[in-house]
């Protein structure tokens, strides 16, 4: 990807975000080719990706463009706003500041558990009845 400015990977559940920062744009987000309200369906999903954006009052001096892989929508929702906000820190490490406090440079650890012997699944045990 050539005339980038900032470059970030995002993790969240099982989905991986690459991001890229386009000096000089508008403010637009694309995820895989798509308008990010387009792809993402959902009002909250795409307020959330702008986040970092928002945080650090950069939304129209970048464009974004990110490639997704794996899980859901709010899985890779979740992974684009890590990345963004990784991108952000390498464009320029003063916005560690304005994101590290917000919380928004920690990756999520939830993940699904896995299912235990004994189990229906991770959790749920066996019915019981006395009868």
């Amino acid at each position: 990807m050539p005339n980038y400015e900032g470059y970030g990977t995002g993790r969240r559940k099982s989905a991986v975000a690459k991001v890229w920062l386009i000096p000089g744009g508008s403010g637009q987000v694309t995820i895989n080719e798509q308008p990010a309200r387009e792809y993402l369906k959902r009002d909250r999903l795409a307020v959330l990706v702008r986040e970092p954006l928002v945080a650090t009052e950069t939304e129209d001096r970048y464009d974004v463009r990110c490639v997704v892989l794996g899980g859901g929508l709010s899985g890779q929702a979740g992974a684009v706003r890590h990345g963004i906000a990784k991108a952000l820190v390498d464009a320029n490490p003063d916005n560690r500041a304005v994101l590290g406090p917000v919380g928004l440079l920690t990756r999520d650890p939830r993940v699904k558990e896995r299912k235990h012997a004994g189990f229906r699944k991770a959790r749920r045990g066996k019915q019981f009845s006395k009868r």
